[in-house]
């Protein structure tokens, strides 16, 4: 039985949304392709309608969760006060504390350095990052602004994986505090 495009489109993304969130939650080996149907209230048997592979949902819903947080850098604009909250958010214990919810960067980059298949539409991704970063953020030299976003993209994302990473909850609140001052 065949369904209609907008209906598979639908069951396209709901995998997506549910496999990038169980992915950044326990990693890419800590999931099995029938959670993630699970997850989307379908069963395992349509997976490969949608994905060749566990490596291409991989890559696609790496892609897809990177997409979809670039697309709320944009609304950060060239205000400092709007970027302060856009850093308060990203450095914050919410993240550190639900990484199913957060950056894909901060939950995934050091599984994505040994996925292969993932590290292409990674990389993609990281790119146009940095790009809409020097484009959007109120950087203080147009010049230098994308040697900027690097340095803070790395530092930000870092902090968080450091914070996650330890077990000292005011070693972990003390990261994401200084590091969030080193930017305002």
């Amino acid at each position: 039985m065949r369904y209609p495009a907008s209906e598979t489109a639908e069951k396209h993304t709901r995998i997506l949304q549910e496999a990038s969130r169980l992915f950044r939650e326990r990693g890419f080996s800590g999931v099995s392709l029938s959670e993630i149907m699970k997850a989307t209230g379908l069963t395992h048997g349509p997976f490969y309608n949608h994905f060749s592979s566990k490596e291409a949902l991989m890559a696609e819903s790496t892609e897809y969760a990177m997409r979809v947080s670039l697309e709320g850098l944009e609304k950060v604009g060239n205000s400092p006060e709007i970027d302060a909250v856009h850093l308060d958010r990203y450095l914050s214990t919410y993240h550190r504390d639900n990484p199913g919810k957060g950056c894909s960067m901060a939950a995934l980059a050091a599984e994505i350095c040994r996925e292969p298949a993932v590290q292409g539409p990674f990389t993609t991704q990281v790119k146009a990052v940095i790009e809409k970063m020097a484009t959007y953020l109120p950087w203080r030299s147009k010049r230098t602004a994308r040697a900027d976003s690097i340095r803070r993209l790395s530092a930000v994302v870092g902090a968080v994986i450091l914070s996650r990473a330890v077990n000292d909850d005011a070693l972990s609140d003390e990261i994401l505090r200084e590091v969030r001052k080193g930017f305002v």
